[in-house]
């Protein structure tokens, strides 16, 4: 009897490691802009430099860590039009890269639709400077414009772009990611030189970007999609941090040819906190 019963365990352990070694592998895409392509990160993706698109990214990170089968067509400055849309000539629109048998799907977007990202800090490091980093001079001149933009505009394209990816691919799991803090939530004076914001703009700029994923999760939630938040784990590695700490690249001296990006710090740490939302680790 002990001899059979060492033969049944030792079958069905067999039979539990053949199941483990044998579990499909996941047909993972990955859609979205620069946040999601690690424009600025080494090394570059040879096969697109018009996309500026790092192989070290957040998607390349999971797809290592589970053993996904990665299509990365993520491209830097693209917005939500170019889920539907060619962004360059001969860079196919990005829902074409999904199909019936994708059982993967992540994306960052729509930090750069209206030019959200781009123009409030520039705007605001502009006025900043100008001030002297005093007062509020960025929110002075252009009050809730940005909100605006982001609740007229990017929230509806952002359910646009959610339903085409749905619609190319019925059958995958689609996660929306937020974008991690780019300031911190109070104005750092020691911060100034690295990203020169006037001090009552940095919780307006803060603000336009939480407004931004309220939108994302907004849109993810309507549309059937996992949203993953950075709202707690990248709080205290903005770009103020010291390097080691910092997620987000400063926009002047940091370590990055494309500021106020995710440094590899930063895009690892999106793939972890993706992966444990999605029970993936």
């Amino acid at each position: 009897m002990t001899a059979t019963a060492a033969a049944v365990g030792t079958l069905a352990l067999g039979l539990t490691d053949a199941t483990a070694h044998t579990a499909p592998t996941l047909d993972y895409v990955a859609l979205g802009d620069s946040y999601s392509a690690g424009s600025g990160v080494l090394p570059v993706d040879p096969t697109n430099l018009l996309c500026l698109r790092s192989t070290a990214n957040y998607p390349h990170v999971i797809a290592a860590s589970t053993g996904a089968r990665l299509k990365d067509v993520t491209c830097g400055a693209a917005e939500t039009a170019h889920f539907t849309q060619a962004q360059y000539p001969g860079v196919a629109p990005q829902v074409d890269a999904l199909g019936a048998g994708t059982d993967l799907v992540t994306l960052t977007i729509g930090g750069n639709d209206n030019g959200t990202f781009i123009n409030a800090i520039t705007a605001c490091g502009t006025a900043g400077v100008l001030s002297g980093g005093k007062g509020s001079p960025c929110k002075d001149k252009h009050g809730t414009s940005f909100d605006d933009e982001i609740e007229a505009n990017t929230y509806p394209a952002l359910k646009a772009a959610l339903r085409a990816v749905r619609a190319e691919a019925p059958g995958a799991r689609v996660a929306a990611l937020g974008y991690p803090w780019i300031t911190p939530a109070a104005a750092d004076p020691s911060c100034f030189a690295k990203l020169p914001l006037a001090a009552g703009d940095v919780p307006y700029l803060r603000g336009i970007q939480a407004h931004l994923n309220a939108v994302v999760e907004r849109a993810a939630a309507e549309t059937g999609a996992a949203y993953v938040d950075f709202s707690e784990v990248s709080d205290g590695h903005d770009a103020c941090r010291a390097t080691g700490t910092r997620w987000i690249e400063p926009l002047l001296f940091g370590h990055s040819l494309v500021p106020v990006h995710p440094n590899a710090l930063g895009e690892r740490r999106m793939a972890e906190h993706t992966m444990s939302v999605l029970g993936l680790d």
